[in-house]
């Protein structure tokens, strides 16, 4: 399996023969603010945060790359930083082929997806689906520490010949994270953690506490850190997540630049520049 981090919590996962692109939010640098969604539901603990533009970077290479020879969609739920939303109308995935299979989480964002112009929609079950060589269900995530910010789930991939992908999406650490991580023993997982958080749902994904009881729960796993550096809400950034985890004595992790690649072939990952 091969991950490549495109920004924030957008990757392209290469699992059994099979490109997924996930969460794809592929709107140019400074697209929006908190202060351009309509209503303004959501505050973050600095206020100056909230006029910050997001995403603050570019995308390491253009849409067409990233759009090319994906053969499955994931989207893990319907928040502006995980796919490209209109604040006119509230349809989402404009930059994307509508033709291309895509997997969400409940008939509410599947009904989105119909309405953005979307073909092939399928909301992805918890008993698994056979994608070629490889079986991906949904798992369960809280996406808030006080108030969930809406639903969102996580993914589980398994193949024969392939490492089990916990992808665990929007999520605190809870306990059906650790349920999941018992239940399928992954030898990979990605981690939502730049500890992004509202003052009406508190932290809404993984800090480096959070990273910690992972690494607990799975020692022989090797993290992937993912979801960081592109919006205002955040707490952490790689630079201090990076010295958080070596103060917690954490070294079973991967946290990849935007661009940047992390093959997982045998027991020590290889991290590579480049897109795939």
């Amino acid at each position: 399996m091969k991950i490549t981090q495109i920004r924030s919590a957008t990757n392209r996962l290469v699992y059994a023969g099979k490109t997924f692109l996930i969460d794809p939010w592929l709107a140019p640098r400074h697209a929006f603010s908190f202060v351009d969604v309509p209503g303004r539901p959501y505050h973050i603990p600095d206020p100056m945060k909230e006029h910050l533009p997001m995403p603050f970077y570019d995308l390491p290479v253009s849409v067409s790359e990233v759009l090319q020879d994906v053969d499955y969609i994931i989207v893990t739920h319907l928040h502006p930083d995980h796919i490209d939303m209109s604040v006119t109308d509230g349809t989402v995935g404009a930059p994307l082929d509508k033709r291309v299979p895509i997997f969400c989480q409940n008939e509410a964002d599947a009904a989105v997806l119909k309405r953005s112009g979307f073909q092939d929609i399928t909301i992805l079950p918890k008993e698994g689906i056979q994608i070629g060589d490889a079986t991906i269900r949904q798992v369960p995530a809280l996406h808030g520490t006080y108030i969930p910010c809406g639903n969102a789930m996580g993914v589980l991939f398994e193949a024969k010949e392939e490492k089990t992908f916990y992808l665990a999406g929007d999520t605190i650490w809870y306990e059906e994270v650790a349920a999941t991580i018992k239940k399928y023993q992954p030898e990979v997982i990605a981690l939502n953690a730049c500890s992004a958080e509202t003052l009406e749902n508190g932290r809404l994904i993984m800090n480096d506490e959070d990273v910690w009881n992972v690494s607990l729960a799975a020692p022989h796993a090797q993290l992937y850190i993912t979801h960081m550096d592109n919006v205002a809400h955040a707490a952490l950034t790689r630079y201090t997540m990076r010295g958080r985890l070596a103060s917690r004595g954490i070294v079973n992790y991967d946290m990849p630049l935007d661009g940047e690649s992390v093959v997982y072939l045998s027991d020590e990952p290889l991290l590579a520049k480049g897109s795939d």
